[in-house]
């Protein structure tokens, strides 16, 4: 067997999805992620985040922090060098434990108050970008990306993240650049001067150049966080982007099925009709479109606020409200536009605004005329 041979044979054995690309920017993907794959992408952790924001404000925060408490913390380290260099010859570390509780508290009292504030800083930029979210997915281990996929190495380094990630190294970089060389050139003439002072009275002049640095270093960064928060929703709603196809398969999920929606309809209509059939005997009046729509109206002075509506339907709901109607000898008034006024505006249960009562009045005057001649005609 030949070199070619065994090159070839060596090659099968090589798993090719190590080659393989990304579907995330596969062709075909040309939808928006619908609001259920968001909220499943939520609950697995991936998230638009920018971490240049979370960066800088971890930079910024403790850096201002500082600014204020700089004095303070250098007398504690005053004070923390003058009692162990005063007890150098009294305490022996191997022995005494009060060395070693005593730099504790030192150390707690100068680090406490940038850590509480770092972690701050942590807590919000993300909360900020992200709100309250707690999932453990993010870690879980998913060893399946323990297998190199060399394929995807220069694919990914002149992707648009990749040359997005590159250029803003780059801007980065530069930012600290320029702020540290304008600021220790603007302040050369006091660095030059340090030689012939003393260390405490050096040490003031090249600590307020470094937090001035750190200050408008993590200022400018947070300003760039802006655009690179920007980016990332972009990219994130493209890398997630879905097919027709995975659309109407996941409306097919989340939707019921067909003839279980049928079901539901029918037992819907079935409870209406119930109730209907309870409701509308009682009723004072139905107003009609006259085919399409009947709105059962009830009034008990001293039981209801007002005049209520007690039904109401359209199509074959109407027809079965009207049938009611006339089985019981409710009367049925014509009234196409407050019939579509009452369809539209109100449900069952609600009373009827104040502003159709003129309208109602005539409506309730028209049936009173209508049963006292009903009772003339009985009567003669």
């Amino acid at each position: 067997m030949n070199d070619d041979e065994l090159l070839l044979n060596y090659s099968l054995l090589i798993d090719l999805q190590w080659f393989a690309d990304d579907d995330e920017d596969a062709p075909g993907k040309t939808e928006e992620p619908t609001e259920h794959k968001l909220q499943r992408l939520r609950e697995e952790g991936q998230v638009v985040k920018s971490q240049e924001l979370i960066g800088a404000l971890g930079l910024f925060l403790p850096a201002l922090l500082l600014l204020f408490l700089a004095p303070s913390m250098l007398r504690t380290c005053e004070e923390m060098v003058l009692f162990f260099f005063s007890r150098a010859a009294e305490m022996d570390p191997t022995k005494d434990t009060i060395v070693a509780v005593v730099f504790l508290r030192y150390f707690v009292r100068l680090i406490w108050p940038i850590l509480v504030v770092a972690l701050f800083s942590a807590v919000f930029s993300n909360v900020v970008q992200i709100g309250f979210l707690f999932t453990t997915k993010t870690i879980t281990p998913n060893f399946s990306r323990v297998l190199p996929r060399f394929g995807q190495y220069f694919r990914r380094i002149f992707s648009v993240d990749g040359l997005y990630n590159f250029f803003k190294s780059i801007i980065k970089m530069a930012i600290i650049g320029v702020v540290a060389f304008i600021l220790i050139y603007s302040e050369k003439d006091k660095l030059l001067n340090l030689q012939k002072m003393t260390l405490m009275n050096s040490f003031p002049i090249v600590a307020s150049i470094a937090i001035k640095m750190l200050l408008i270093a993590a200022l400018l960064l947070l300003i760039l966080s802006i655009p690179d928060y920007m980016f990332q929703r972009w990219r994130f709603r493209e890398r997630n982007k879905m097919t027709r196809q995975e659309i109407k398969e996941e409306m097919k999920m989340y939707e019921a099925d067909p003839q279980i929606q049928g079901r539901i309809r029918s037992r819907f209509r079935d409870l209406l009709r119930q109730n209907i059939a309870a409701v509308v005997p009682k009723a004072d009046v139905v107003i009609t479109n006259p085919t399409h729509l009947a709105v059962a109206v009830q009034y008990e002075p001293g039981v209801m606020i007002g005049p209520t509506v007690t039904a109401i339907g359209a199509d074959e709901m109407a027809a079965r409200i009207r049938e009611i109607a006339q089985e019981n000898n409710v009367p049925l008034v014509e009234n196409k536009p407050f019939a579509w006024i009452l369809y539209r505006e109100t449900k069952v249960g609600d009373v009827i605004p104040e502003k159709y009562y003129d309208v109602l009045g005539v409506i309730f005057r028209q049936i009173w005329s209508l049963n006292e001649e009903k009772r003339r005609r009985l009567s003669a």
